[in-house]
């Protein structure tokens, strides 16, 4: 059986020309009109990737994405944004909410699910047993789960990337553009800001651990070594 994936689209007849698309690519759809649906089908069988629509009636995108995020269990699950938003500004904020992709209307449905399938398959690429320790923060890259001194916490994926790449050498510095290659590959279309959104995002949820994560001014980030 393929992929699950959630589709989140209040316009039917897009949701559906999504669904047949992506179900001749071999994945299982399930559908959602509106955020709150969407939310009840997550938490009751969590898919593998939801493609979520900016504009939603009731609990807009941004508001689902915030609650998924929010959500140990449901943080890992990658999201892609649809939307027809395309200003920097905006893709930054959806970045910022934690999503892992972004993709604006009108789109390409191979484009889609090239881009679906490349995030599925980072996660599948990672060892399931490996674990990356550093002093008192725990990693299991198999099941996207981070620890602070045993206790859980919530990540979205590009934040669990970014620090698994950190923790993996502390000490080394990493350029913004070598950040991107290494959690999103060659030319991904990510702005330096999304790199630096998602330092700020990870030192708020490190508390007073996150004073370890460094920036190296004109150069990049690094983990205290």
């Amino acid at each position: 059986m393929g992929n699950m994936i959630l589709i989140v689209e209040d316009e039917e007849a897009i949701r559906d020309l999504i669904r047949i698309n992506l179900t001749a690519a071999g994945f299982v759809c399930d559908e959602a009109e509106d955020g709150l649906q969407a939310l009840a089908k997550a938490k009751a069988s969590p898919p593998d990737l939801i493609l979520l629509d900016w504009m939603l009636p009731g609990l807009d995108g941004l508001g689902l994405l915030r609650r998924l995020k929010a959500d140990p269990a449901l943080a890992p699950i990658p999201v892609i944004m649809l939307t027809a938003k395309s200003e920097e500004g905006d893709i930054v904020l959806g970045l910022e909410m934690g999503a892992a992709d972004y993709v604006t209307k009108p789109f390409s449905n191979k484009v889609l699910i090239a881009r679906i399938r490349a995030i599925l398959r980072r996660g599948e690429e990672e060892p399931a047993e490996e674990t990356i320790r550093y002093l008192a923060l725990t990693l299991i890259p198999g099941q996207r789960r981070a620890t602070l001194a045993g206790q859980e916490i919530a990540l979205t994926c590009g934040e669990f990337d970014l620090l698994a790449l950190l923790c993996s050498r502390p000490g080394h510095v990493y350029t913004r553009g070598q950040i991107v290659a290494r959690t999103k590959g060659e030319d991904y279309p990510v702005t330096d800001r999304a790199v630096d959104v998602q330092i700020v995002n990870l030192r708020r949820k490190l508390g007073a651990f996150g004073e370890r994560l460094e920036t190296v001014r004109g150069v990049g980030y690094r983990m205290r070594g």
